[in-house]
């Protein structure tokens, strides 16, 4: 991947955030993603869609919604960025993750947003 392409798909804070919050969790929805972010479905929905149309993130449909993952083909380098920024930043998602964590575990998210 270019890294000029790389670093300005990651340009915009919600891009920025809903990366690195899908980073920690392996996979969210976008409900999840609205919940912790505090921002609406249809903001963090285009989000997505640019981080998916950069070649960063996959998505898969599970009845009617959809969850995103880091694209494990991406540049190893674009990887170990992701990684690192994510570990080296934990108060800049602290009140993100806080919120991902009211929402209960895995399969409590499942059952009130999905």
């Amino acid at each position: 991947m270019n890294p000029v392409k790389f670093y300005k798909c990651l340009a915009d804070e919600t891009r920025l955030r809903s990366l690195l919050l899908i980073q920690q969790e392996a996979e969210l929805c976008v409900c999840e993603l609205t919940g912790a972010l505090k921002e609406t479905q249809p903001k963090v929905s285009r989000h997505l869609a640019q981080l998916r149309k950069c070649g960063l993130l996959l998505d898969r449909r599970q009845g009617q919604w959809i969850f995103y993952r880091i694209n494990p083909q991406l540049a190893g380098w674009c990887l170990k960025v992701i990684a690192e920024t994510a570990t080296q930043n934990k108060d800049f998602l602290a009140a993100d993750l806080e919120r991902l964590k009211r929402m209960g575990d895995r399969p409590e998210r499942m059952n009130i947003c999905c």
